[in-house]
């Protein structure tokens, strides 16, 4: 990058020099992932329902396209502006969720969905990133304004999430957001008893909704007594992992796509398997594993406690859904309805997640100013109109 060199004061200049380039090229790399898995897992899904075999590849180019620029540009941002674009995103994601209950598409008996003219909308997938910022504000905020209630209104805001989330319902959402909250408390410095309480609520909580879902109970049922229900889906995907071997069968040879309906979305690690082999699938955990890692090893340089605690927030939601989607499709844990991230079918999904890493970028960014204890919230308001 010799044009962009130390001299070079442009806007651009600046920001490559700061950025993460490490994590950035990372993240392209999972979108090239994305299309290639996409050319050959989408055809034969979209032939089964009688649409275009390019139907799915030409929305996803569409999704990941965006996603990629929503990377780059959210990366450009400063921490202020990460926040108020947290703030009002958040609010309107929030708005967006409380409507899918009453004007939401209903899929396999949740509502989750709102239809738009090229896409459905998951508004949960973006509350997600926007919820692990503001708390990370509200959290770092209390500590230095002294009438300011930042945990009572972090503990009301993940409240009214969550009974959002039930009334859905999309359990799996829940435990992410569940799981980024208590890691940000913990990261914040709450006693570990009560985090460990926390997970013990978040532990009882799982139990009862054995009870309350059925759709849950059949999943774990399922995983418990492999002899027991229909594991078509798992034992397809489980089979194309032993299929691909090392190396794969090649590109275009897998046979999975052709005998899950999910191969394009929740099962597409088991195309990457049986047509690349266990090499390749490797070098996708240790690109998400690399994202994550290298993050948390900035931040340990990191004097910003705002930026500490919504970063480690967005990298759990990050981490967390991959983890969930390899996971279940290996048989590791209970199936579950997660996307990839970036490689996965889905528009929701793609600029969600997106939004997130590009907040995980701008946050790491090396940059004057910034949230830091001291300024208070009154100050912090003030300084919104210098974004």
């Amino acid at each position: 990058m010799a044009g962009y060199s130390r001299t070079d004061d442009s806007p651009f200049g600046r920001w490559w020099r700061n950025v993460d380039r490490t994590t950035l090229i990372c993240t392209f790399i999972l979108i090239g992932f994305g299309y290639i898995l996409m050319l050959a897992a989408s055809p034969a899904v979209a032939v089964r329902i009688g649409a275009s075999r390019n139907m799915f590849i030409f929305k996803q180019v569409m999704f990941l396209s965006v996603a990629g620029l929503i990377v780059t540009g959210v990366s450009m941002l400063s921490r202020r502006a990460v926040l108020r674009l947290s703030l009002i995103g958040g609010a309107l994601m929030l708005g967006a969720t409380m409507l899918t209950l009453v004007h939401g598409i209903e899929i396999k008996g949740a509502r989750r969905w709102i239809a738009l003219p090229l896409m459905s909308l998951q508004p949960s997938e973006f509350l997600k990133p926007c919820f692990a910022v503001v708390t990370g504000w509200l959290l770092t905020e209390r500590r230095v304004s002294r009438y300011f209630p930042g945990m009572l209104i972090a503990f009301g805001l993940y409240g009214l999430i969550l009974l959002l989330l039930k009334s859905q319902p999309d359990i799996g959402m829940l435990t992410v957001i569940t799981a980024v909250f208590l890691v940000q408390l913990f990261v914040d410095g709450l006693n570990l008893i009560f985090v460990g309480f926390g997970f013990a609520c978040m532990v009882a909580a799982g139990i009862a909704a054995f009870f309350i879902f059925p759709h849950v109970r059949s999943r774990v049922e399922r995983f418990m007594h492999p002899n027991v229900g229909d594991h078509y889906q798992i034992d397809t995907a489980l089979r194309a992992f032993g299929n691909g071997g090392l190396l794969g069968r090649g590109p275009g040879e897998g046979r999975v796509k052709d005998l899950l309906p999910d191969a394009h979305a929740d099962f597409v690690f088991a195309v990457a398997g049986e047509e690349y082999g266990l090499v390749i699938c490797l070098l996708i955990i240790c690109i998400f594993a690399a994202i994550v890692v290298r993050t948390l090893l900035r931040l340990i340089r990191e004097d910003d406690p705002f930026v500490v605690i919504a970063t480690t927030g967005l990298l759990t939601g990050f981490g967390l859904q991959a983890f969930v989607n390899m996971a279940s499709t290996l048989h590791l844990i209970p199936t579950k309805g997660m996307t990839l991230p970036f490689i996965s079918y889905g528009g929701s999904s793609a600029m969600s997640v997106a939004l997130a890493i590009g907040m995980v970028l701008a946050l790491t960014r090396q940059q004057p100013g910034g949230l830091r204890p001291g300024n208070g919230f009154i100050t912090t308001l003030r300084q919104w109109r210098s974004v």
